[in-house]
């Protein structure tokens, strides 16, 4: 199925780079999580961030509590297939440990680490190591002078917040800069970025934090994601659900295809039963979700559960499988190539196709 060109005009934005990936500046919409693992846990931590890479992320943060967690920071690195960015609350001195470990990128909010000295060895260390500084407000962390003339922590209380810290940077020649804005409230995070945008051109990571778990989670963000990025806004994005964060990136990155933005892996479309079905439909199409996972190819799948009405409901999906009683039939741009007897092997036979198909379509174009 083709994919419809985006009509979004981003908001143009000067570009940092965190390790060897662009941000801001026309580069496409990055994709970010963060591990949950046990940082001082090399191991575990490494093998979380090579799932997220293998999940989509492009940019990984990582919790640096105190100085163990530092000294696990350089190994983890080391094997990292993506660039690496530090998490950091109050305390100066992890910054620069996280920042001689190899780490990309810092996230920290400058006001909050105690002192003019300070601020200006973490800015030092930053500009030796090439690495941008994400300022982070949440709702949560509005300083209690803004909350108090603000009346809480409303978009605007969090935007001076933010432009409190960004000057504290710029004082000091430094403008590889990331902003962040987030709420739980998915009408105040858009219009705190909303207003943000119209005082800064720097680089926008946007989410809403506390979003909740899996299903409330995803929705919560595709909402507030999806108005932001529908206005231009967002230059890398992380959907934050209580839940394992590896599910994290499939979320972002359908926020991302459902508006032309940019696309990773199969679409997979189905539709959502009635009456009439007579396959396990659900099953059927939760398993060939699975067992794609890994693809990054992009092109459609469809899996009907109508033999009669699916090829021709689902005529533009590159490959599908429409399902009835003790029937399949596997279908391309909804011509028909073969039936399948029997419901045990609709989805062997249909991988079987699938595998096909990708194989030529990697024989046609060897270089994607």
């Amino acid at each position: 199925m083709q994919q419809t060109e985006s009509p979004i005009i981003r908001h143009r934005t000067r570009e940092v780079r965190v390790g060897s990936v662009g941000v801001g500046g026309g580069n496409p919409v990055r994709v970010q999580s963060m591990c949950n693992t046990d940082t001082r846990d090399v191991p575990c931590t490494t093998a979380q961030v090579r799932a997220l890479a293998e999940a989509g992320c492009e940019l990984v943060r990582l919790a640096v509590p105190d100085e163990a967690a530092a000294k696990a920071l350089a190994a983890i690195r080391a094997q990292s297939p993506v660039p690496l960015i530090a998490d950091i609350h109050f305390d100066h001195r992890l910054a620069l440990a996280a920042l001689a470990a190899g780490m990309d990128g810092l996230r920290i909010n400058p006001g909050n680490i105690g002192g003019e000295a300070k601020v200006d060895a973490v800015v030092a260390a930053a500009k030796d190591r090439g690495a941008p500084i994400r300022i982070g407000v949440n709702s949560g962390s509005v300083e209690k002078e803004l909350l108090a003339r603000f009346g809480g922590p409303t978009p605007e209380a969090m935007v001076e917040s933010a432009l409190k810290h960004v000057a504290m940077l710029e004082r000091r020649n430094f403008d590889q800069i990331k902003i962040s804005l987030k709420s739980s409230s998915v009408l105040g995070t858009v219009a705190a970025y909303r207003l943000l945008a119209r005082k800064v051109d720097y680089p926008l990571h946007i989410g809403i934090t506390e979003a909740g778990t899996l299903v409330r989670g995803a929705v919560k963000s595709s909402v507030g994601l999806g108005i932001l990025l529908w206005e231009g806004l967002g230059d890398t994005l992380r959907v934050s659900l209580t839940h394992d964060p590896v599910a994290e990136p499939g979320v972002a990155w359908e926020i991302l295809r459902s508006l032309g933005l940019r696309a990773r892996g199969p679409e997979i479309v189905a539709c959502p039963t009635c009456g009439r079905t007579e396959i396990d439909l659900i099953g059927l199409a939760q398993e060939v979700e699975d067992r794609l996972r890994g693809v990054t190819e992009v092109f459609t799948v469809a899996v009907m559960g109508c033999p009669v009405n699916g090829p021709g409901e689902a005529r533009e999906a590159d490959i599908g499988i429409a399902g009835g009683k003790d029937l399949g039939i596997i279908f391309r741009k909804g011509e028909v190539l073969r039936k399948v007897c029997g419901n045990d092997r609709l989805l062997p036979e249909f991988m079987l196709e699938i595998e096909k198909f990708l194989k030529e379509r990697r024989e046609e174009s060897p270089c994607d």
